[in-house]
């Protein structure tokens, strides 16, 4: 294989790819990304650790012998980036080795065959359809946060996507992690009736989060079965993200979606979130709890801390109910009031065990709930 690529092509595309090869691989051929010279004067570039695999085309400036070989990720991309800008890179390869010329400088990479490179079967993906970049990086942004990390809950680790019937066809992606639960809906786009559900691995979730970032004003293609799914970027060459689907049932949410709360507090979601942020600054890992007093048009905010006494915050908000004190975990609370972009957010409550309801009003695409925690 012989081929001369721009540096900025090769950077860009090996930064796409390079981000889901894991660092310590106990199988040496998973530290590499696999690079397919053809004759079209096209590179073909690959990336996996068994569960997920991101593939991209790049044109080349040149391709004098087709071919492919596989070689470390890493080192490639660290390479191409410590290059001088706007040089052609030179990629041969020869006796395992592959030569990197650039300007003066020269590197020899050991190699391995593609033959050994691991490439997930797609098999049939039936259901099919598309999204605009933009929604779906807001889906992902809107419920991310609420993904699970605990290992043992594997079918919490990822986002859930599903489609219902109700008033009008939606397509819903959910994400909880037993403490918060984030539901973002969307109208359902065409081609989407009859999808299994499907749980969307937090890695990939992450990865296509990355990949959208340069594709925000295209669409993207969504090809998925019961077991994998497949995204397709558009753009020069574009990029394809494959990832398996977690094998497990997300439990049914909608049953801790509380309808019959009747205590309405409304509040500028910056304000609060800051205020909460500062009277949080005393509390400790065993205290992470901040009190909240709710009162005629007021909210106070309060933390007690046994090691670094307390805090205390007032608030002006819309509130017209019986007044009553709820604690919640400082940190899942910021992460949930970040989500706003509006001057005011609605919190639905009814006593302190009970779950908060959080959302701009009841239009709104994104829903949060929260549970509270013992003051």
């Amino acid at each position: 294989m012989k081929a001369t690529i721009e540096r900025a092509t090769l950077l860009r595309c090996l930064s796409h790819v390079q981000s889901v090869v894991e660092r310590r691989n106990t199988i040496p051929i998973l530290s590499n990304v696999l690079i397919d010279a053809s004759d079209g004067g096209s590179v073909k570039v690959m990336a996996t650790d068994l569960d997920l695999q991101v593939v991209e085309t790049m044109s080349a400036a040149s391709v004098e012998t087709p071919g492919a070989i596989t070689v470390s990720a890493h080192l490639l991309f660290d390479i191409a980036r410590k290059l001088p800008e706007g040089s052609q890179v030179s990629l041969e390869t020869a006796e395992n080795r592959m030569e990197i010329k650039a300007g003066r400088s020269r590197f020899k990479l050991p190699t391995l065959p593609r033959d050994d490179f691991p490439v997930i079967v797609e098999g049939d993906l039936p259901t099919s359809f598309e999204l605009p970049a933009r929604t779906l990086a807001e889906m992902i942004d809107r419920t991310r946060f609420a993904i699970s990390t605990e290992e043992t809950r594997y079918y919490l680790n990822g986002i859930f996507l599903h489609v219902t019937d109700e008033d009008t066809p939606v397509l819903k992606a959910a994400a909880t992690d037993g403490h918060r639960l984030a539901r973002f809906t969307l109208a359902r786009p065409e081609g989407a009736d009859g999808m299994p559900d499907v749980i969307v691995p937090r890695k990939a979730v992450a990865e296509l989060r990355k990949l959208l970032e340069e594709a925000m004003d295209g669409s993207v293609q969504v090809d998925l079965s019961a077991s994998k799914i497949r995204f397709t970027l558009s753009g020069e060459g574009g990029v394809v993200l494959t990832s398996k689907l977690i094998d497990g049932t997300f439990p049914d949410y909608s049953r801790v979606i509380p309808t019959g709360n009747d205590k309405l507090l409304e509040v500028d979601p910056h304000e609060f979130f800051t205020a909460v942020d500062r009277v949080a600054t005393i509390a400790t890992e065993k205290t992470r709890a901040v009190k909240m007093g709710l009162d005629t048009d007021k909210v106070t905010l309060s933390v007690t801390s046994p090691d670094n006494g307390n805090a205390a915050e007032e608030l002006a908000a819309t509130y017209k109910a019986d007044g009553f004190e709820i604690g919640f975990n400082a940190n899942y609370l910021k992460d949930i009031l970040g989500q706003f972009d509006a001057d005011k957010v609605e919190l639905h409550l009814a006593d302190a065990g009970a779950p908060t309801l959080i959302r701009e009003n009841e239009k709104s695409a994104a829903l949060y709930v929260l549970m509270p925690m013992r003051v």
